[in-house]
């Protein structure tokens, strides 16, 4: 289960493009803290903690303590990180506050187990996944780094659908109208997808734009 971790922030005392800039050019990015009925709070926080935090896959399910220097402690979960679409870099990242008590729709990542113990696998099958993660609702509380699809016993032309997976106590899916598809047991490979070339866009642009609507939320 998630556990609640410390996310070092500074506090800005300006919102808006220009603000925005000025804190990438001291090598920081821009956030803001918003939600639970309450005034946004504009902070700058190092971009290296949000990449480690994004490539340990914790960072969109882990309840941070967002410890502004010399300032707020806000309870929040983060919802949005927008990138440079060049240099990967992060420009801008939003959080949103969690009030005790309540649940929350979070995408988490199906871990699937046990692929030696699939006769369907064994015989040259292959696992087709689907959703490499699912929207659940869960607790503020209690949100997992992930869900686990046990593929002990599955054949070849088995589905394995979200009632297969093990949800925590507590969690359930967003969708609940149908037992939906999660992944699936092939005879033959599924060709990787084409990826069309995006336009290039000023990424910063939106980010700075995004920022001064919320701002004035």
């Amino acid at each position: 289960m998630a556990e609640e971790a410390i996310f070092p922030a500074k506090a800005r005392e300006r919102a808006g493009k220009g603000a925005a800039r000025a804190v990438r050019r001291e090598g920081l990015v821009p956030g803001v803290v918003y939600g639970d009925n309450k005034d946004p709070l504009t902070i700058a926080v190092d971009p290296r903690h949000i990449m480690k935090q994004l490539e340990m896959g914790l960072l969109f399910n882990t309840i941070y303590t967002v410890d502004v220097e010399g300032g707020a402690k806000e309870k929040a979960l983060p919802r949005d990180v927008q990138f440079h679409p060049v240099t990967d870099a992060p420009l801008h990242i939003d959080f949103m506050r969690l009030r005790k008590g309540s649940k929350i729709n979070v995408n988490i990542p199906v871990t699937f187990i046990n692929e030696e113990a699939s006769p369907g696998i064994d015989q040259g099958g292959i696992l087709n996944v689907t959703r490499d993660e699912v929207e659940l609702m869960c607790p503020v509380d209690d949100i997992p780094h992930e869900v686990v699809c046990d593929l002990t016993g599955t054949q070849i032309g088995d589905t394995i659908r979200i009632s297969m997976v093990t949800l925590p106590e507590g969690v359930e899916p967003v969708i609940q109208d149908r037992d939906f598809v999660v992944a699936n047991i092939t005879s033959a490979s599924i060709s990787e997808p084409v990826e069309s070339d995006d336009e290039d866009e000023d990424v910063e642009e939106a980010a700075d734009a995004e920022e001064e609507a919320e701002s004035e939320e």
